[in-house]
């Protein structure tokens, strides 16, 4: 650095001294000054490593990132374009320790110098764990850890989906050890499980397998198994990322995340409805075993039968006592059978006391038929009688007396003058006849009413 600024140094004079500037001194314009600074610095800082701190870190709409990389006496400006960003492992956040490398360059504008990043790593496990934490506590105040969203596992799933390496040792313990426990259909889907994209691409079988159609050709899984070997914390940081954590807590299919060794913990744990130690772990979570399913059904079977057969037995035994109890069923009915006989009997003979009675009824009346004529002369008088008084007070007998029946043309029997006077025609019938005629409507000398006859 100090042979740049001596390079770059330039003779300035105190103001007020006179000054005799050397024929040799080149002029340069603001312009060439600063490209000269550009080329130095690019040809003498072409390739750096600089160890920082992340600070600042913005992320653009185009997707580069803009930040600073600084210690505890300097700071440094930086920026990753987006083809460089995307092949990243993490995600570059403030307070994250990292390795950059690239080149520096200036910023004639500004007149600043800036490191252009071409490749950045973490540096050390302890930046990583402290990138951890915090995404823990993210994930957590956003309530993604709660037990309230964990999903029971099915107890004995048909078909099992492992989102892993196909070429790995965990896919074929998770096979072994589902053949020996309860063999079930397992349903692989290929995923890298570290480096670049990895997290991405375990994201996206998670929600493969929850876009299948339970009807499908393809049978939806009733259980996911998410898992890898051991590794480095760097190794399994793709477990960690948002992308497979937010793919997780989404899934409607149960998960049980098997990461690592017993003592690695990833976030993906967290999330998951059931953490498994090992991958091997898991497929036991998964399945229970069939033997052991076998015996307790034997088991169980055979307390069911020892417990109907006592419960059977304690009721013969009840009512066996019960029926000792109980008097002798022939005595009981045998009053009852001699009470309906003897009432049978008695009913037979009060049909026959009827039938004699009647009979002997009929007998005595035709032993005396005059007391029957008697009767039916008696009412031959009475009905006689009564018919001389209807005779006597019908219409017929009546008119023979001398009075007349005066109708309207409509049959209805008028009853004074006044009605006669009011209608049209008259029907005036005597015993030896009917005569019809029609009032005028004037009187006579005597005050009569006149009629044309």
């Amino acid at each position: 650095m100090e042979d740049l600024l001596s390079s770059l140094m330039l003779n300035v004079t105190p103001k007020g001294e006179e000054t005799q500037t050397p024929q040799a001194q080149k002029e340069y314009t603001v312009s060439e000054i600063s490209a000269e600074i550009k080329k130095c610095v690019e040809t003498r800082f072409s390739h750096v490593r600089i160890k920082g701190e992340i600070f600042g870190c913005k992320r653009a709409d185009s997707g580069h990132y803009y930040l600073s990389l600084k210690d505890e006496n300097a700071i440094i400006a930086a920026v990753c374009w987006r083809g460089i960003a995307a092949g990243l492992k993490f995600k570059p956040e403030d307070g994250l320790e990292v390795i950059a490398t690239g080149k520096i360059t200036t910023f004639a504008g500004k007149s600043s110098y800036q490191l252009v990043i071409e490749e950045m790593e973490i540096s050390g496990t302890g930046a990583l764990l402290k990138l951890l934490e915090e995404r823990k506590k993210q994930f957590a105040a956003e309530g993604l850890f709660d037990a309230a969203h964990k999903k029971p596992i099915p107890f004995l799933p048909q078909t099992i989906g492992v989102v892993t390496s196909a070429s790995g040792a965990v896919i074929r313990d998770i096979i072994h050890r589902v053949r020996d426990r309860f063999p079930s259909h397992i349903l692989l889907w290929p995923t890298p499980v570290q480096g670049e994209g990895a997290a991405e691409k375990i994201a996206a079988a998670v929600k493969g397998f929850n876009s299948l159609s339970k009807a499908g050709k393809i049978t939806r899984p009733d259980v996911i198994i998410v898992a890898r070997g051991g590794g480095s914390l760097e190794d399994l940081w793709p477990f960690n990322e948002e992308i497979v954590i937010r793919a997780v807590y989404d899934s409607e299919i149960p998960i049980i995340s098997a990461v690592g060794h017993e003592t690695d913990t990833m976030l993906i744990d967290y999330v998951s409805d059931l953490r498994a130690p090992t991958p091997t772990g898991a497929a036991e979570f998964a399945v229970p075993v069939k033997a052991e399913l076998e015996v307790g059904l034997k088991t169980t079977r055979a307390r069911l039968a020892n417990a109907v057969y006592r419960y059977l037995n304690n009721y013969k035994t009840l009512l066996e006592g019960l029926n000792r109890g109980i008097p002798n069923l022939n005595q009981i009915l045998g009053e009852y059978r001699q009470r309906l006989d003897d009432r049978a009997e008695r009913l037979n003979l009060s049909f026959q006391n009827l039938l004699t009675q009647k009979k002997n009824l009929i007998e005595r009346n035709t032993i005396r038929p005059f007391y029957i004529q008697t009767i039916l002369q008696r009412n031959c008088e009475n009905l006689q009688n009564l018919a001389a008084r209807l005779e006597n007070v019908s219409i017929d007998s009546v008119l023979k007396r001398g009075f007349a029946w005066i109708r309207d043309s409509r049959g209805q029997t008028l009853y004074s003058v006044e009605e006669a006077r009011r209608a049209t025609n008259l029907e005036i019938r005597f015993a030896d006849g009917i005569i019809k005629t029609k009032p005028i409507g004037k009187k006579n000398d005597l005050q009569g009413d006149l009629f044309d006859i």
